[in-house]
């Protein structure tokens, strides 16, 4: 039976016709609509027939088409947003822009079209690759455009593109003209009305029509006649028949449309944005331009919030004739492209946003990406960097004083050594000499707005109220915060459970890698007091290989390697398969054995007494290891419960869609692979993929921040239903509501808790905690539920101070913090003072303790890459490919890496810097001598008390330029 909102809808949908038939694109809107496959296919062919209109038509008609499944509106709108089609969506949420916006976007059309003939001359690849950077078009949109172009030559691929771009929200006519200007397509862009002289002549169509047609290129293009000129003969873009006939058809007002009224429609706009009461609750302070904590749980609307507040501070500000700028400070690189592309995509049309990350190239002009802008996302080190090139005098940099109001997403990492301290402890100095100058009378230095998000504070390890109380109370004080706002929310019910496991009865694959080790502690006379396979005996092994390449044993130091490795397969064996085990072991030997392997024959390496027994050891187990990782009977109980789990969330739902978080990128990956081999998860459609970090920390191959972002669509558009994550996806990231999370073996503290438990955000989800082997994650778990009460006691005490104690309190941490922030840097300058001579600085290979050079051959390019340029230096060591190092920078790359000619030990990677070859060195691979007294734990360059020397580009290639020319008089 159709209820009355839905005959409000249908109407409001009949009403807008006219105007979503322009827009909609039919073939991308539909593989997001749930239509029967012959109505699809219907609409498909009247698509390749008769063009996108008629097609639109057909669409919107079964859409309306009764009756109707539950949610069928918010499903159509859904499938527009998703489906490059947002602007028809707009309209369907009455989010409509203004009139004038609406007819100067129609003008806007006819003028592309006007023009068409001459705009398909543009290099259609050069426009396309910067609409997509800008987003103007999808990937979608490219694919089809790529392939007109691919078929039908660069001017149909042309057509394509703008018979795509003029169906974008209002706002793409500017930018794509820019985007003209960017591509050096000066004639069309003037053609269009971009020369600067122009002036508009829109409502001078009169006096247009009496100036000859090519006057065009200098003026701003006359207004358009649906039935002159070159109207007529111009191709279709906007629409399949008569733009001006359509155009007639429009509706003259919208807010006539059912609902319209309500929705603000009347004068409202895009701009308008409406929250819920418990969101305004928590707003209100901000609003009014106090600094403040907003901590909501995952899933209600925090950066809708925080969006509400930007809007409202911005229009204030502009109210009052003053200048506005916000910055949005993330901690995730994908995050800077999420709130761009959706949070905050709804204020792009009122003011200018901008984002910058590390993954940018406009990192390198963010001090005039913050002039230009009036919101700029970022990450928050982009900030701390062009902060700190201010505070030096090393260029203008950016103050917090250009600033007007910092949103702090993730606010909770507001602590000790994260960059938002950093940022903030400015903050805090500058606010505490501000009280100074007013004592003296003196105008006191402007400083931002603070406005921080969080699902969840944490307790910071406390195990009293007390001490969870004053770990909050710090964040609020780094935050500058005057209240922390929870809101009038109920936590929504979620099913929860722990499932402990059995350990195995027989475990001989774990019983052979353990006989292995006990073989390795005899022949290095090694005696470890924990057990084998936990994360004590991974800490026991990294130990003793610092040790012995500090003390130049070999024979212990690459046991001690080797060792590690093994824990890593015994502990991968409890977790995942003994398969992917063994896999992990084998690729560890081929690579040990390669390294021993020169590309030149005459160059032999010494394989030493422990490197042969360790070789031999592991070639006379493969066998038996191999046999027993195909024998499903001896699987880990863990494994069991979770595809018990897995299988069951997936047979007792209709839609199920699931993240299972897992330890490291390794085991995210294998159980990706498990779960695809299975065919008893692919009998009940289960679609899995992995989900892993993007930095360069693990042994690994990250994911790249473009891999992220497409697993992530593909999870939203359903054709994943099942990611396997790390820690990564725990927080910020927007992930599609799911109905199940599982924490798989690994569990951390309790924000990590809270937020993952707040990506189960569908109704009736469930969330579980498998248990692992010497894991412990089941007490943990129950440590962190304990600590989430715990925290949420302490909110509310804090909430129930009086303002005057809060503040006093927050005065005195303050005070602390700035105190202890000094003596930091007070050591860190001492520290800083690189006193040492290099030349009293010895590197020996970490390996075979060969000595390699001293301090005086190094030299440091860009105050980051330490090389080695002598030509003594270049006789030993050898080269190998290695595919994870080929990355592109800014004017280097790096191509292979560089290791030992003697032991086969890596010392760094080979480097491409300006047309110059140069051994780049990493200082983990040596032990280093300073003044006879030896380091094997060094990990950065950092770490040394030493100065190196500027490289020398313009010497060194005059050297090699010289050279090259001996060679030649030879």
């Amino acid at each position: 039976m159709t209820s009355d909102n839905d005959e409000i809808l249908e109407r409001r949908i009949e009403c807008l016709k006219p105007r979503l038939r322009q827009i909609i694109k039919v073939d991308q809107v539909l593989q997001y609509l749930h239509l029967e496959s012959g109505r699809k296919e219907a609409i498909r062919q009247k698509l390749n027939t008769e063009g996108n209109e008629s097609a639109a038509d057909l669409l919107i008609g079964a859409v309306v088409e009764r009756p109707h499944p539950v949610g069928w509106f918010r499903a159509f709108v859904d499938a527009l947003n998703h489906g490059g089609s947002a602007h028809a969506g707009d309209y369907l949420e009455l989010n409509l822009p203004d009139p004038e916006v609406e007819a100067e976007n129609d003008y806007y059309v006819q003028l592309i079209q006007l023009f068409t003939p001459s705009l398909e001359d543009m290099k259609t690849e050069e426009v396309l690759t910067q609409c997509l950077a800008r987003f103007l078009l999808t990937a979608a949109d490219q694919e089809r455009i790529e392939a007109e172009k691919t078929n039908h030559g660069n001017r149909r691929g042309a057509h394509e593109l703008l018979n795509r771009i003029v169906r974008c929200r209002p706002g793409w006519f500017s930018e794509f003209r820019e985007i003209l200007r960017a591509t050096e397509h000066t004639h069309l862009y003037e053609l269009i009305g971009g020369s600067p002289e122009c002036k508009k002549l829109k409502n001078e169509a009169k006096a247009a029509e009496e100036k000859p047609a090519e006057s065009c290129q200098s003026e701003e293009p006359m207004e358009i006649s649906g039935t002159e000129g070159p109207q007529d003969d111009a191709p279709d873009l906007y629409l399949d028949g008569d733009l001006s006939k359509s155009m007639d058809n429009l509706p003259p007002d919208v807010s006539g449309c059912p609902g319209a009224e309500a929705a603000g429609a009347t004068g409202g706009g895009p701009e308008e944005i409406s929250l819920r009461d418990y969101q305004m609750e928590v707003a209100r302070p901000a609003l009014e331009g106090e600094n403040v904590i907003i901590c909501l749980p995952t899933g209600s609307g925090k950066t809708r919030v925080a969006v509400y507040i930007t809007q409202k501070h911005l229009d204030s500000r502009r109210a009052e004739g003053k200048p506005g700028k916000v910055v949005v400070l993330v901690n995730k690189i994908p995050l800077v492209e999420q709130h761009f592309s959706t949070e905050f995509r709804i204020l792009k049309l009122t003011y200018k946003v901008e984002r910058v990350s590390g993954d940018s190239q406009l990192k390198i002009s963010f001090a005039n990406i913050v002039e230009r802008n009036d919101i700029i996302i970022c990450t928050a080190q982009i900030l701390e960097n062009y902060l700190e090139r201010a505070s030096s005098g090393e260029d203008e940099g950016v103050k917090l004083s250009d600033l007007t109001l910092i949103i702090i997403d993730e606010c909770h990492h507001t602590q000790k050594g994260e960059v938002y301290n950093h940022i903030m402890m400015r903050y805090l100095k500058q606010k505490h000499k501000n009280k100074k100058l007013l004592k003296e009378q003196k105008k006191p230095v402007p400083l931002p707005q603070i406005l921080g998000l969080t699902a969840s504070p944490g307790v910071g390890g406390a195990k009293t109220l007390n001490k969870a109380e004053e770990h909050i109370l710090r964040i609020c004080a780094n935050l500058d915060a005057s209240k922390i706002m929870t809101g009038s929310i109920v936590k929504k019910e979620q099913r929860k459970s722990i499932l402990p496991v059995e350990s195995r009865k027989e475990d001989p694959f774990g019983c052979v890698v353990k006989t292995i080790m006990t073989a390795i502690h005899e022949h290095a006379r090694l005696f470890p007091t924990c057990d084998l396979g936990s994360q004590n005996y991974e800490q026991w092994a990294v130990q003793k290989e610092r040790e012995a390449a500090k003390d130049g044993d070999q024979t212990v130091r690459v046991c001690a390697e080797f060792l590690r490795r093994y824990n890593e397969g015994l502990i991968l064996s409890n977790t995942i398969r003994m398969c992917d085990a063994l896999s992990l072991l084998n690729k560890f030997h081929e690579e040990q054995i390669k390294k021993k392997t020169s590309q030149d024959e005459e160059q032999n390496m010494e394989i030493t007494e422990t490197e042969r027994f360790l070789f031999n050891l592991f070639k006379d187990k493969k066998e038996e290891l191999e046999k027993l990782a195909k024998d499903p009977t001896y699987e880990n109980d863990s494994l069991s419960k979770l595809r018990t789990k897995i299988l069951q969330e997936f047979s007792s739902r209709k839609e199920a869609r699931g993240i299972i978080f897992t330890k490291t990128r390794h085991s995210a990956m294998t159980l990706s692979q498990w779960i695809q081999e299975n065919p008893k998860f692919a009998d009940i459609e289960v679609k899995p993929s992995y989900f892993i970090g993007g930095g360069d920390q693990s042994d690994t191959k990250p994911m790249t921040a473009a891999e992220q972002k497409d697993v992530l669509k593909r999870f939203k558009s359903g054709e994943l239903n099942l990611l396997i994550a790390t820690t990564v996806a725990e927080e910020g990231l927007d992930i599609t509501a799911c109905n199940f999370v599982i924490r798989y073996g690994h569990v951390t503290n309790e924000i990590a808790m809270i937020q993952s438990q707040g990506r189960g955000r569908a109704e009736d989800s469930t969330y579980t905690v498998v248990d692992v082997k010497n894991s412990g994650v089941a007490e943990k778990e129950c440590v962190n539920e304990y600590r989430e009460q715990m925290m949420n006691k302490a909110i509310q005490k804090i909430k129930k101070l009086d303002q005057s104690v809060y503040n006093k309190q927050i005065t005195e941490f303050q005070i602390q913090a700035i105190m202890e922030e000094r003596v930091r840097q007070v050591n860190q300058k001492k520290k800083a003072v690189k006193d040492e001579n290099p030349s009293s600085v010895k590197f020996s290979c970490r390996h075979c303790t060969k000595y390699i050079c001293s301090g005086e051959d190094i030299q440091i390019i860009e105050n980051m890459h330490r090389v080695n340029v002598t030509q003594q230096f270049r006789k030993l060591f050898i080269q190998r490919e290695n595919a994870s190092l080929q990355e592109r920078r800014l004017d280097y790359e790096t191509n292979g890496v560089i290791a030992c000619s003697g032991c086969g030990q890596t010392w760094g990677s080979m480097m491409f810097y300006r047309g110059i070859e140069l051994p780049c060195l990493h200082v983990k691979n040596f032990v280093v001598d300073i003044n006879k007294k030896k380091y094997s734990n060094c990990t950065r360059w950092n770490d040394l008390p030493v100065k190196f020397p500027d490289f020398d580009y313009i010497e060194h290639a005059s050297l090699m330029a010289q050279g090259s020319d001996d060679e030649v008089t030879e």
